[in-house]
This record gives C-alpha cells, structure tokens and sequence, in this order.
C-alpha cells in the first residue's frame, strides 16, 4: 500500500466512504497487488455544456474511473464559459448528476474580469482561476475562442500580462491559484504559419513563447504574492524560465502532461494530427529535460490537459485545420507508473498525480493518500499483469490518443471512489451520479510531505 511515506505492507479499512483506523465486514483480498490512492488530473476539458459531440461529464468521468483518477479538474472553457459564482454554481449542479468520480471546478479570468466576478469565483469553491493568454472571449456565444484577432467587435481582447497584473491585489488577498497558459501572444501573432508540416507546428509555437510567457508572469507572482500554476510546461526554456522565478522567490507550481514525457516530434509520423496540441510536442532533448524535472521534484504534477474532438475535427482534415488537444484522463496513472521503468523515481512520480496535486489545490488530508479520514478513492494495480492502449478501451468519445499502440507493465483492477466499486476487471460498475463536487479549503495549497522539502533536494516554493 502506498502510504504518505512510502510502500508498505499494511490492511486498509474503509467506512462511509472514509479510510478509518480498523473496521469490519466484507474483505477484499489484495495480495500481489499495489494499493495506490486515487489519482487527480488537475487539468482536464469536460466540453460539457457546449460540446455534446465531443464529450460530456458521464464520458469524461467513465474514462477517469477506467483509469484510476477518482477526481477531475475542468477548466472553465466550457459554453457558456465559468466566469461567474453563477455560472460555477450551475456547470456543478449539471455535472453532479451526470459524473462518476468527484469533480472540481476551475474559473475564468477574463480582460473585463473585475475583483467581485474573481472574488465570486473563489467563494463559490473554484479550485483556480485560469487566464488564457491570446485567447479571446465571444461575447455573443460566452465562449473562449482560439484567435487573438480583434477585428470581430464580437470579441473582447483576451487577458494579458496587464490583466494578470492589476488583478494581482484581488488574486492575492483571495489566495487563489492562478493558472496561465503560458504563450506569449505578440510572439505567437508574429510566428504564425500554414501547418503544412510538424516543423511548421514548432516553428509557429515555438518554446521561446513558453519561455517568455512563463517569466513574465513569474515576476508578476512575485511581486504581487500570486500563487501561480503553470500548466502542460513543455519545454527546456519553461523549465528555466520557472526556475528563475522560483529563485526571485515565486509560489509556484509546474505541471507537465503524459503527452510531453512520451512522445516527441519524431511520433507525428505514428500518430498523424493526434500529436496536435498547443503547446506542441517538442524534441527528444525537451522530453530528457522534462524527465529529469520530474525525477527532481522540479515539475510538482503531471495533468493530461485531457481535450478530445470529434474524429472528423482531428483527423478528417489536413493538419492546418484539426483541432489542437488530445484525450488521456484514462492513461494518467498507468502512463506515470510506466515512466519508473524508465526513470525510476517511482514515489515522486505516484505523487505526482495524487498527494502533490491535493495538497496544491486545497485538498490535503481529503485526496490523494490512505489515510484515516481522507476518501476512500482506492486503485488495486497488477504490476505484474500489462495493459496495451486501444481505441476499443477507451470510454472518452475520442478514442484516439497520442499514446494508442502503448504497452504498459501495469494492469488496474479495481477502483474505488469514496468506497464506492466503480471499475472492476475491465468493467464500469459505477453510475453517473455518484461523483460530488468539491471545493478546496480556505487556506490550503502548500506542498508539503516528506519528499517536498529543501533539506529533501526539492525545489519546494521559496
């Protein structure tokens, strides 16, 4: 069993839907397999309300229960998109009747944002606030929209470095997480291309936009006492440019995705436009870099950045048109536990995606670990037993993802979500419905943990 100090051989009990110090009744035989705590992605698309056909909570929350991960994080660029308690409060009552697995709810940080929408957000329970750099809003269809172009009056101007900013006293005195997706937009504007190839798809989005994106908001954080999370960090730049802001004494966290630690330019050729994302899969010296982050404790959490399309999105159309993103909830936990294969570091890479995300997002003691009082989301995982990734598997409505063909080493056998059996040897047995919404406590979001100190060769928040 894998405890907040490690593996060991030890009986877990489980009462209400709560891990408890002993107890009695029914006994599940786990020898031979591995109890691991119920994986998070903090940062998952639901596309539910606004995008029916390419995914809703019941599809999302069956391949997150496939998976091992028993909670969700959406982000808010769903239709209409979450910039309001209202509309947070509203997306929570849809998905609570519809999901499998507990579910979290980020918030929108728009150019018109002001401190009572932001502030709104935060009470109501948001998990974060997300500001997408380059990305418009159409007011007309509350929608983000995937142009920066402002010649629609349509369209208001997408948030920006200034935003982030002057909204930097709110975000603070709230103690929210703020996430960005960290691409500097005039860069973006000034390398933008026809993607007749993957050269072009680095060329238009290259890891200097990253980098840039990454210290300028970095030394926003810094002065303004942001805590800030960097999401899918792609890039050797990212890397730096986050460390350096650590150093100028930045709370930050550094998230990556599967994605960027398996596969590289060279898999356009396997997988076609499923490598398609923003921002794109970069080289094999991006991914040895990203490795050794993780191995570190440099990058805190591995998300999937889980976006699926419809099929004639992705892959019906030439590679200028598919849509960016690419499903890979349900491969979170198998994709980490097979990089100790290759890279060791296996506690650090289970916390990954479970402890170190709690605890971040205002979850610890509730998520993430066995222990007495926390949930009882549980995986059973067969590490001697492999899973091979295959369209016919998979419960998102995308059943084609940049890892399919993938063998792991490791094979889940159960999962429980708050002691309630929702997949067993291959099967869903939970129902929609049964996931809850949960909102972080006040206060929380420090990593913490055994592994997560100075003294511990962690690269902790100075």
């Amino acid at each position: 069993m894998f405890t907040p100090k490690g593996f060991a051989e030890l009986d877990v009990a489980v009462r209400d839907g709560r891990f408890v110090e002993s107890g009695s009744g029914e006994v599940v035989d786990c020898r031979g397999l591995w109890l691991l705590p119920g994986a998070i992605d903090a940062h998952v698309h639901s596309r539910d309300p606004g995008f029916p056909e390419k995914e809703d909570w019941t599809s999302l929350t069956a391949a997150a229960a496939a998976g091992g991960v028993t909670t969700v994080l959406d982000m808010p660029n769903t239709v209409p998109a979450v910039d309001s308690a209202a509309l947070l409060e509203a997306k929570a009552e849809r998905a609570a009747g519809r999901a499998l697995v507990d579910f979290g709810l980020w918030g929108l940080v728009r150019s018109s944002s002001t401190p009572e929408m932001l502030e709104g957000l935060v009470s109501a329970g948001a998990v974060g606030l997300k500001a997408y750099l380059g990305y418009a809003y159409r007011r007309s269809q509350q929608a983000v929209t995937y142009t920066a172009a402002l010649d629609d009056t349509d369209l208001e101007a997408p948030p920006g470095y200034g935003t982030i900013a002057l909204l930097a006293p709110t975000l603070a005195r709230s103690r929210a997480l703020v996430a960005v997706h960290a691409e500097d937009p005039e860069l973006l504007r000034l390398c933008a291309r026809p993607l007749r190839a993957y050269d072009d798809v680095l060329a238009a989005r290259p890891a200097l936009a990253e980098a840039i994106a990454i210290a300028a908001v970095g030394v926003i954080a810094a002065a303004g006492h942001l805590r800030l999370h960097l999401v899918h960090i792609s890039s050797r730049e990212g890397l730096a440019a986050a460390d350096a802001a650590r150093i100028a004494g930045a709370d930050l966290s550094i998230e990556t995705c599967p994605q960027y630690l398996w596969t590289t330019e060279a898999d356009f050729d396997r997988v076609g436009n499923a490598l398609r994302m923003n921002p794109p899969v970069r080289t094999a010296a991006d991914q040895e870099a990203l490795r050794r982050a993780v191995a570190a404790r440099d990058i805190d959490i591995i998300a999937t950045d889980h976006a699926p399309h419809t099929d004639e999105e992705k892959f019906g159309v030439e590679l200028d048109r598919a849509h960016p993103g690419s499903p890979g909830v349900q491969t979170l936990l198998l994709s980490a536990l097979q990089l100790t294969r290759v890279m060791g570091a296996r506690d650090r890479l289970i916390r990954a995606v479970t402890s170190n995300v709690a605890e971040r997002f205002g979850f610890a003691g509730r998520k993430g670990v066995i222990a007495p009082g926390a949930d009882a989301d549980l995986v059973l995982v067969d590490p001697g037993s492999q899973t091979v990734v295959a369209p016919e598997s998979m419960h998102s409505r995308q059943k084609h993802g940049v890892l399919e063909g993938m063998t792991f080493d490791f094979a889940i056998r159960a999962v429980y979500s708050r002691g309630e059996l929702v997949f067993s040897d291959g099967e869903l047995v939970g129902t929609p419905g049964l996931g809850r919404w949960i909102r972080p406590s006040a206060g929380a979001g420090t990593l913490s943990g055994p592994e997560n100190s100075p003294s511990a060769g962690a690269r902790a928040p100075r």
